[in-house]
């Protein structure tokens, strides 16, 4: 029988506790993940609100989506979780959120975003300086999932030589991920003030 180590259990359940602290995961929006071995991936279930989450809100499922282990459904986005820990070997984490900010930004960009100047972009890996610029790519939104991740796939391949920490979803929010779901987190944060300076500074210009 497979068994979630609790310290997996404990990092989802706090990571839910805190994007819900921040508002960034209304009602039982968002979804967890993180890898637990080289075949297996540990991700909240469908439909449960990501503040309150317990064991039994917690699946297991296969690089195929398959559940394997667990009481609930695995979310609906499982396979743009599958399709990041193929892309980036190194992830161990993927985070989904809905924020405001993250989904209205999503909105009004219709092309993919390019921030640079900030010197919050130190939080993210392997940037030094604020004078770099990160690539956050922006994908009209379906209900198809697998339809979706082949689409979001083929062009993510296309920018892997890019400085890439997440993507947006149109009226859905950011997908972010890293080899920690600290670092996961951290880039959320990160991601989410650059958000709302681009917002503040749109309405400025």
């Amino acid at each position: 029988m497979i068994l979630l180590r609790e310290e997996d259990i404990r990092s989802i359940i706090e990571a839910g506790e805190f994007l819900n602290s921040k508002g960034w995961v209304p009602a039982t929006s968002g979804n967890i993940s993180v890898l637990i071995d080289g075949n297996l991936i540990a991700i909240t279930a469908s439909g449960k609100h990501k503040g309150k989450l317990t064991e039994r809100d917690i699946v297991i499922v296969n690089r195929e989506g398959y559940k394997i282990y667990g009481e609930g459904k695995p979310s609906a986005e499982v396979l743009l979780h599958i399709l990041i820990y193929k892309l980036f070997p190194n992830t161990k984490a993927v985070i989904h959120a809905h924020s405001p900010n993250a989904t209205v930004i999503s909105k009004i960009r219709k092309e993919h975003l390019k921030i640079k100047g900030y010197e919050i972009l130190k939080a993210f890996e392997d940037i030094s300086t604020h004078e770099e610029e990160i690539i956050i790519p922006v994908f009209e939104n379906e209900q198809d999932m697998k339809n979706l991740s082949k689409k979001i796939g083929e062009i993510l391949s296309t920018l892997k030589k890019e400085k890439l920490y997440g993507f947006l979803l149109e009226a859905h929010g950011i997908y972010t991920w890293s080899d920690s779901i600290e670092k996961a987190l951290n880039y959320i944060e990160a991601f989410e003030f650059l958000f709302e300076c681009e917002l503040k500074l749109s309405r400025l210009i």
